[in-house]
């Protein structure tokens, strides 16, 4: 008997690595604040002068990036991003031409009739396009389905084994704050352990410094200036989708078409993920009043611009 393979449990198995991944990243950061803290900032704070007030100025920097950036991770890891809610069914519009008249009006609509079309009281109505056979449930616009996660997501943007979550229209911001708090971090902590960096092979053939120190402080560099450089990329990459108000799984999908309908322009693209409260954009929470006034925040609405048919 052949033995089937179900590809969709195999996805799902990738979980597991993500747990893996967030230990990586306490490594990671541990490597990084011994380095920077104990060996480097330390030491120079018993100085004095302009050694102890540099010193101090980059320990603050860092525990302000160091909180940031773990309060919008663990945000990102353990918020929902978004799920389609249980029979979740569109409004469609339906049309009439009796008598040269257009009729529309709302309903709920049966995501599991089988033809494209069917008839209501001699009405020709609509299939919704949006119905995953996986869940078996509707799906609104934006949403895709998660084989890792093995749901819809709202909005879904991709699933990072980073955060062992996926990325979507609730946790979005979260996650570009964690990107952008990662980036400064990293790349503040390189600078600082570059001149040390620099003198690395000239301690370790003079042996003026712990073998072990030296290791810590030429890991805890290399590490830092990779994550600096990659999150960069993804920085830009995430700035243009931010832009023109596109996720990562609709990149070809724009390029399709002539005008794309959820481009607001640059301020509202920006609104609909960050939110209208100034005060608020730098951290990852949202105000009550953009919950409930900005749908795209909630995942099942997106405005789309006056001037494209959808």
């Amino acid at each position: 008997m052949a033995m089937e393979i179900n590809v969709f449990k195999l996805c799902s198995g990738l979980k597991v690595l993500g747990y893996l991944m967030i230990l990586l990243v306490a490594a990671i950061i541990a490597v990084s604040y011994y380095a920077v803290v104990v060996l480097v900032c330390g030491p120079q704070l018993l100085r004095g002068g302009l050694h102890s007030f540099f010193a101090f100025s980059v320990m603050i920097l860092f525990h302000a990036l160091l909180i940031l950036l773990l309060w919008s991770y663990f945000t990102v890891v353990f918020k929902d991003p978004g799920a389609v809610p249980e029979n979740w069914k569109p409004l469609v519009e339906e049309e009439s031409l009796q008598a040269g008249t257009y009729l529309t009006f709302s309903d709920q609509v049966d995501p599991g009739a089988s033809s494209s079309t069917r008839s209501l009281d001699g009405l020709e109505r609509r299939q919704p396009v949006g119905y995953c056979a996986r869940c078996q449930n509707g799906k609104p616009p934006r949403c895709h389905h998660c084989s890792v996660c093995q749901r819809c997501v709202l909005k879904m943007d991709h699933h990072c084994i980073w955060v062992v979550n996926c990325v979507g229209a609730r946790n979005y911001k979260f996650f570009l704050l964690f990107l952008l708090y990662t980036f400064l971090e990293t790349t503040m902590d390189t600078l600082v352990l570059l001149p040390h960096f620099v003198k690395f092979f000239g301690e370790a053939k003079n042996r003026s410094t712990s073998a072990g120190n030296l290791a810590i402080v030429f890991t805890a560099f290399v590490l830092n200036l990779a994550f600096s450089l990659s999150l960069l990329c993804f920085i830009i990459m995430h700035a243009s989708l931010l832009s023109s108000n596109t996720t990562s799984v609709e990149v070809y999908e724009k390029k399709r078409a002539v005008r794309w309908q959820y481009d607001l322009g640059r301020k509202r693209n920006f609104e609909q993920v960050f939110g209208t409260k100034k005060a608020l954009w730098f951290f990852p929470l949202f105000s009550k009043d953009d919950l409930d006034t900005i749908p795209a925040l909630q995942g099942l609405e997106f405005p789309t611009r006056s001037d494209v048919e959808v």
